[in-house]
C-alpha cells in the first residue's frame, strides 16, 4: 500500500523470478525496491519464511512486521487431532476479532492456557512467534486487510490463472514479459482505487511517513 494523494491504493512495486523461495531472492527484491525509491515501509506481512525478518530489518529497519495469522491457523489445523480442529481454530480466530491489542493479548493467553497441556510443543511454538498482534497498532478499519497475506495470495492466484493460459513459456524472458504486462495492468486498474478501509484512516496512515 502506498500513499497517493490521500488514496491508499494497491500497487505492485517489484518482483523477482526465482526457481524457489530463498533468502537471496528476497534480499535482491527488497534491494531493488529500495533502489527504485521506496524509503520507508510501515508494515510487512509475512508467512514466517526463515530469515526473512532479518532481511527486512536490514533493508527497512523502521518497518513493523506482522506474521500471517492465516498461515499459522493452517499450521495449527495440520498439527492437531481432527476431533479438536474445529474448536482450536475457532479459538485462534478470536485473535483478529478483538477491539484492541490488550484484549487480543488476553485472548492469546487464554488460548495458550486452554490448549497448552494437550499440545505443548505446538503452543510453545506459537508463543515463540514474534509479531502476532502487530496489526493492532494500525487503525481498526484496515486490520482485516493486514493480519494475513491474503492480499498477495489473491494476486498470486490471478497470476496462476493468467499463466495457465500459456501452456509453455519458451524461456524466462517470455515469462517475464507476461508478468510485467499483468503487473502493469494491475497497477493501472488500481491506481485510483483506495483499498477497503484505507480511505477512512488516510490521515493516520500518512502520519506514519512524517
Amino acid at each position: 500500500m502506498c500513499p497517493n494523494n490521500c488514496c491508499l491504493s494497491k500497487e505492485i512495486l517489484g518482483y523477482e523470478i526465482s526457481p524457489n523461495e530463498n533468502n537471496t531472492a528476497w534480499s535482491d527484491l527488497l534491494e531493488k525496491i529500495k533502489a527504485n525509491g521506496v524509503e520507508q515501509v510501515s508494515l510487512f506481512v509475512t508467512d514466517g519464511f526463515k530469515g526473512l525478518d532479518q532481511i527486512i530489518y536490514q533493508n527497512f529497519p523502521l518497518a513493523k512486521q506482522q506474521r500471517c495469522l492465516v498461515h499459522i491457523s493452517r499450521n495449527i489445523g495440520n498439527r492437531v487431532k481432527l476431533v479438536d480442529r474445529k474448536d482450536i481454530l475457532e479459538d485462534f480466530k478470536m485473535l483478529h476479532k478483538c477491539e484492541n491489542r490488550s484484549q487480543a493479548q488476553e485472548i492469546l493467553t487464554i488460548f495458550m492456557e486452554k490448549w497448552g497441556k494437550q499440545y505443548p510443543k505446538l503452543i510453545q511454538k506459537i508463543a515463540d512467534i514474534d509479531n502476532l498482534l502487530t496489526f493492532y497498532d494500525f487503525p481498526p478499519s484496515i486490520r482485516s486487510s493486514i493480519y494475513s497475506t491474503n492480499l498477495i495470495e489473491s494476486m498470486n492466484k490471478q497470476i496462476k490463472r493468467q499463466t495457465k493460459k500459456r501452456v509453455v513459456f519458451p524461456n524466462e524472458a517470455s515469462l517475464e514479459r507476461c508478468l510485467v504486462a499483468y503487473f502493469e495492468e494491475y497497477n493501472l486498474k488500481n491506481e485510483d482505487r483506495s483499498h477497503r478501509g484505507f480511505s477512512a484512516c488516510c490521515d493516520t496512515l500518512e502520519s506514519f511517513y512524517e
